[in-house]
């Protein structure tokens, strides 16, 4: 009896060059769930850019104006910080999801696959027909067919590419702005245009021709799924018990499967899955589909290979509560909270205060005079005015100019504005903080900067202010 080799790659020759995949489409219920799921994904894809909420698309990354736009939340750079709260608990998540189900993320929602699986194999399998068929072309000799069907391919591979570039570019420039920027020369917008052609030929070539490696071995993700899962997460398996020993139908003492290879042909990463769980299995669940097929036409009981944990595959009882889930359970909650509390402390209006460059304090006249920059940045869709105030423990004669006239802020705009606050210098007794208060006019609201310290004589050491404007400006 022939023992499987466990340790070779399905995807590479025994030479170690890199073998051509032609998995074999398959139906089944999987099959059919995984396309609705790719469609609809596929189309928020498309949508996001043209959906409008609060004035903006539903999901707009405006880096020229430093501005991220989140299904009607927008963020400026200062606010970005609520992004880690996401990040993490979005990591959760899939450290969740993993522990549960495997790499079920992979087969089912990864864009990668979503794009390979789903555009570009579907592309591959309308123009050069089914697996056989396609491994046929590759064998036959270059004739005038071949060429047209490979041109046809590619230039299909590369316009769907350029499509899904352009769609991509727009999450950062809005459908609007890409438009415009395609009415001009590429000269005019030299950046855009070449984030546009490296995203175009990234996905060409890995879709064309790199496609399953970078699951196997670039994406970490699969790296990480040994130290995530246990042997009661639920993976695709193969139950050994009923299928071994394997046999051709009405062959006396031998198992279900009936080695026919149909799990190995639609294969998207080229694996035998009945050789146990592996790096490269993605859990889309092609080859459940691929037996029960099989097992059906046998007259015999699907779930040869299936969905079920380890435990389970060896007669146990999975366990789905248990201290891991528990623990990422916590952590998902953790991530949850954070990201919901860091977004309730985003305010559509932020202040900054900055001393200028320069010396912390100047005397003129028995005038004691402070120099402040103001930042006033209105987050909202709308023009806002706003009156300025001082407010704190202020001492008798504390004047400011600059801070003394309504200001109004266009929409996503924002103003820099010089702020002198002076005194009688006989009045100075010591360093103090104050702050400024942000009216706006319309609602009401009141919004406050962070305290700030005014200085005077023989307080300079005392001071902890004594960043410059620049700076300042660079935050």
């Amino acid at each position: 009896m022939n023992t499987p080799n466990l340790v070779s790659l399905g995807s590479i020759n025994d030479d170690g060059s890199k073998k051509t995949l032609h998995p074999a489409d398959v139906s089944g219920k999987f099959s059919r769930l995984r396309r609705l799921m790719a469609l609809g994904l596929l189309i928020v894809y498309v949508a996001l850019p043209w959906i409008p909420v609060n004035g903006f698309p539903a999901v707009f990354l405006d880096v020229l104006n430093r501005r991220f736009h989140f299904m009607g939340l927008t963020l400026a750079v200062q606010d970005l910080w609520v992004g880690f709260f996401l990040v993490t608990g979005l990591g959760f998540s899939l450290f969740y999801v993993t522990a549960l189900f495997g790499r079920v993320w992979c087969g089912w929602t990864c864009p990668y696959t979503v794009f390979l699986e789903h555009v570009y194999r579907r592309i591959e399998r309308l123009i050069d027909g089914d697996a056989n068929a396609r491994r046929k072309l590759d064998a036959a000799p270059w004739t005038a067919g071949k060429i047209a069907r490979r041109g046809v391919k590619h230039l299909l591979y590369i316009l769907t590419s350029l499509i899904i570039a352009h769609i991509f570019l727009s999450y950062f420039v809005s459908l609007e702005g890409l438009y415009d920027m395609m009415k001009h020369s590429p000269k005019a917008h030299m950046v855009s245009f070449g984030v546009m052609i490296f995203l175009t030929a990234g996905l060409y070539g890995a879709f064309s021709w790199f496609r399953e490696q970078f699951c196997v071995i670039m994406c970490p993700y699969g790296r990480m799924q040994s130290a995530l899962s246990d042997d009661h997460t639920v993976i695709i398996g193969y139950d050994k018990k009923r299928g071994e020993p394997r046999g051709k139908p009405g062959t006396s003492g031998v198992g279900d499967c009936v080695n026919c290879k149909r799990c190995v042909q639609v294969c998207p990463t080229g694996i035998d899955i009945r050789n146990g769980l592996q790096l490269e299995c993605i859990g889309c669940a092609a080859c459940v589909d691929a037996c029960d097929t099989i097992m059906l036409k046998l007259d015999r009981k699907p779930g040869l290979v299936r969905y079920a944990s380890y435990v389970a595959l060896n007669g146990g009882k999975t366990r789905f509560i248990r201290p891991r889930i528990i623990f990422y359970t916590g952590l998902l909650f953790l991530g949850v909270a954070a990201f919901a509390f860091a977004a309730s402390r985003i305010e559509p209006m932020r202040a900054n205060v900055l001393r200028m460059q320069g010396s912390p304090y100047y005397v003129s006249n028995g005038v004691l005079r402070n120099q402040f920059l103001i930042r006033l940045i209105n987050k909202r869709n709308e023009p806002r005015t706003f009156s300025l105030s001082m407010t704190g423990d202020l001492p008798a004669g504390l004047a400011a100019a600059g801070a003394d006239a309504p200001v109004t802020i266009p929409a996503q705009g924002e103003e820099l504005k010089p702020l002198m606050i002076t005194m009688p210098e006989g009045n100075f007794k010591e360093p103090f903080k104050l702050s400024i208060s942000i009216t706006d006019s319309k609602d009401g609201k009141t919004y406050t900067t962070k305290p700030f310290e005014f200085a005077g004589p023989d307080a300079l050491l005392k001071s902890n202010d004594h960043l410059d404007a620049k700076q300042f400006l660079q935050q």
